[in-house]
C-alpha cells in the first residue's frame, strides 16, 4: 500500500440522515482485501456476528473472517441489500456460509433477533462484531435535533448492549466480542459531537463490560479507526476536499482491508492476553490510549 495521497473524486449520494452511502456507488470502492493476503484457519470453525456487515470495515471484517476459516451472520439496513448479497458471494466463495439479516438495530427485537437466528442457522456464535453506526455533521451543538440525538444514541451505543447481553447467553469460553470505537472518541471532532459522544462511550463500555466477562473467559476489546475510505465518507458529504486523510501522519486515508487484520487479531488466540484493550489503525496518529 502506497504512502501517497489518494485523490478522490467527489462523491454524490444521498443515503439519508446518518446513515452510508453504498459500496457498489463508490469510486473508487474500497479495497475489503488485499491481494495475497493468507488465511491461517485462525478462526476455523467460528461463527461470526458482524453488525454493519454489508460494506466498509465490516465488509472487510466479514471477508477476513471467512478467509480464516469462520461462517458469518451480517445486518444491515434493508436500502443496503445489494451490498449486503456482494458480502455474501465473496463470503461464500472462500467456502463459508453467510447469513443476511436486514433490519433497524434501533429495535430491540431486532437486536434479539438477529442473535436468536444466528445461533439456529449456524449452529452457535463465537464472536460478536459491534460495528454499526450513523453520524451527523453540524457546526453547532444548537443545530443538534432531539430526534437526531435518540437516533444516533440508539444505534451507535444502545443498541450495543442490547446484542451483547443477547450474545452472552451463547458465549464462552475463549469467544470474543470487539466493538468499533473511533479516533474521534480520543481526539474529539467539533462537527461530529453527537458521534464523537457516542464513539466515547463505546470505549467506555469496552472497559467495563471487559472485567465482567474477564471471569468467563470472554475477552472484550474494540479498534478505532482513523480516516477509513468506506461509504460512512460519501453517505455524510465529507469530500468536499479531494485528499480525504490528508491530515494524519503517514498523509492518506486508509482502506478497509488495512483495518480488518486488527479484528482478526482480537478476535484469535493469537490475543489471549488482551482485553479491555483498543488497537488503533489511524494511520500514525498518536492518541492517548
Amino acid at each position: 500500500m502506497s504512502d501517497k495521497p489518494t485523490i478522490f473524486p467527489p462523491q454524490s449520494q444521498d443515503a439519508g440522515a446518518g446513515k452510508p452511502g453504498l459500496e457498489y456507488k463508490m469510486t473508487p470502492e474500497p479495497e475489503y482485501l488485499r491481494e495475497g493476503y493468507k488465511g491461517a484457519d485462525k478462526l476455523k470453525g467460528k461463527v461470526a456476528l458482524i453488525t454493519g456487515g454489508d460494506s466498509g470495515i465490516g465488509r472487510a471484517v466479514a471477508v477476513h473472517f471467512a478467509v480464516e476459516g469462520a461462517d458469518v451472520a451480517i445486518c444491515y439496513f434493508p436500502t443496503e441489500q445489494q451490498d449486503a448479497e456482494k458480502v455474501q458471494e465473496l463470503v461464500q466463495a472462500r467456502g463459508r456460509r453467510c447469513l443476511l439479516l436486514p433490519g433497524d438495530l434501533k429495535s430491540p427485537a431486532f437486536c434479539q433477533e438477529i442473535v436468536d437466528r444466528t445461533v439456529a442457522e449456524l449452529g452457535g456464535l463465537n464472536i460478536l462484531v459491534n460495528n454499526a453506526a450513523e453520524q451527523n455533521w453540524h457546526d453547532s451543538l444548537e443545530d443538534i435535533k432531539d430526534e437526531e440525538l435518540d437516533s444516533i444514541f440508539n444505534l451507535n451505543i444502545i443498541a450495543m448492549f442490547r446484542i451483547s447481553r443477547a450474545a452472552l447467553k451463547h458465549l464462552t469460553e475463549g469467544d470474543s466480542i470487539i466493538n468499533t470505537a473511533s479516533v474521534n472518541g480520543f481526539k474529539g471532532n467539533e462537527m461530529l459531537l453527537d458521534y464523537t459522544s457516542t464513539k466515547g462511550a463505546i470505549t467506555a463500555f469496552t472497559r467495563a463490560l471487559s472485567l465482567q466477562l474477564i471471569k468467563k473467559g470472554i475477552r472484550v476489546n474494540s479498534v478505532a479507526p482513523g480516516p477509513i475510505w468506506t461509504p460512512f465518507i460519501t453517505g455524510v458529504g465529507l469530500l468536499k476536499l479531494p485528499l480525504f486523510g490528508h491530515d494524519v501522519p503517514m498523509g492518506r486515508a486508509g482502506q478497509p482491508s488495512e483495518v480488518a487484520p486488527a479484528y482478526v487479531f482480537l478476535a484469535s488466540e493469537d490475543a489471549s492476553y488482551f482485553s479491555g484493550q483498543t488497537l488503533h489503525p489511524n494511520g500514525g496518529s498518536v492518541v492517548n490510549a
